[in-house]
């Protein structure tokens, strides 16, 4: 028997740093110097990585906190001019990159405006927020012109992580910090967070205002797959306002396995949401590409879903 195809895959929450718009972070993630190398390179360095680990494709988002707490006027310019560097990066090399557009959410409707010029003039293939914008969850109703352009477009809003809110900070994890640094970040802080925003985006009636928007989250779903029965049948019980919360999810909500190489994680998954709803990632370069890929091309499945997975979920998404 002939020896099976290697399927395409597509890297798609995979980072970077636009000069100008890193400038302005003043936290240290993503500033050690191997890391930081590797955010700063979208060319010789990066496709060689790719290259050894097979990855046909990485889609380029910028790194948290990305413009999200920025000033509005700053946030607009230096997303605009970041975007663009972005496009040239791309049409460099444009059988192995596609991108996701940073946007300026502390105006709302400059943002929405820029995911238009992002798709429409530089083919950007949606866009990503990370964390909270200024303290504010991006279920808040001001960020609904943004879910409105995104379902005109057919485009995805990837929501990714950022650092937790200070008080969060200080209620949660501050006896620990000095010793597990990490818990602020892959460790919890991220994921708490991150959660929070997509269990907040079903209870904001904002997929029934739009009932085409597409969400992404990171992180084989930043957990709430496992969740989803528990979650839904708390809802359902007397006294909260009538919502089918898993059902919502399921419809709107795409997960990756970016930085979460669990195969326990990816069967559950698989199970509740589906295969077509899950995409490989990498999270690169927090995580190292080779450990993804050697994960994937072990996976005990199917020829069709490692498929699907690997890279086919993505080109349909994404129309790559």
């Amino acid at each position: 028997m002939a020896n099976e195809a290697k399927p395409l895959v597509v890297a798609l929450e995979e980072h970077y740093y636009d000069p100008e718009l890193a400038d302005t972070f003043d936290g240290s993630e993503g500033r050690a110097g191997e890391i930081r190398r590797r955010l700063n390179d979208l060319g010789e360095l990066r496709l060689a990585e790719m290259d050894t680990a097979g990855i046909d494709v990485q889609v380029l988002s910028h790194a948290a906190p990305s413009a999200q707490r920025l000033d509005p006027d700053t946030a607009v310019r230096l997303a605009r001019a970041a975007n663009d560097r972005l496009a040239q990066a791309v049409a460099a090399h444009p059988d192995r990159f596609a991108a996701f557009a940073a946007l300026p959410t502390p105006d709302p409707e400059a943002a929405a405006a820029e995911l238009d010029r992002a798709v429409t003039q530089l083919g950007f293939k949606g866009a990503m927020v990370h964390g909270l914008t200024n303290g504010i969850f991006f279920d808040d109703k001001r960020f609904w012109p943004i879910c409105e352009r995104a379902q005109a477009l057919d485009v995805p809003i990837y929501l990714h992580p950022a650092a937790p809110h200070r008080a969060v900070v200080e209620t949660y994890y501050q006896d620990y910090v000095q010793d597990f640094p990490s818990i602020l970040s892959a460790g919890w802080g991220f994921t708490v967070e991150t959660a929070t925003q997509g269990i907040r985006m079903v209870l904001s009636g904002v997929f029934d205002a739009y009932p085409n928007l597409k969400i992404v989250l990171g992180h084989m779903g930043e957990g709430l797959p496992f969740l989803l029965w528990r979650i839904n049948h708390a809802l359902s019980r007397p006294g909260n306002r009538p919502i089918s919360f898993r059902e919502q999810f399921s419809q709107h909500v795409y997960i990756t396995t970016s930085g979460n190489f669990s195969t326990p994680a990816l069967i559950c998954s698989m199970l509740e949401l589906g295969v077509d709803r899950i995409l490989f990632s990498v999270d690169y370069p927090f995580v190292p590409n080779e450990p993804g890929t050697r994960w994937l091309d072990q996976l005990q499945i199917s020829v069709d879903d490692k498929e699907k997975i690997a890279g086919g979920n993505a080109r349909r998404l994404l129309k790559l």
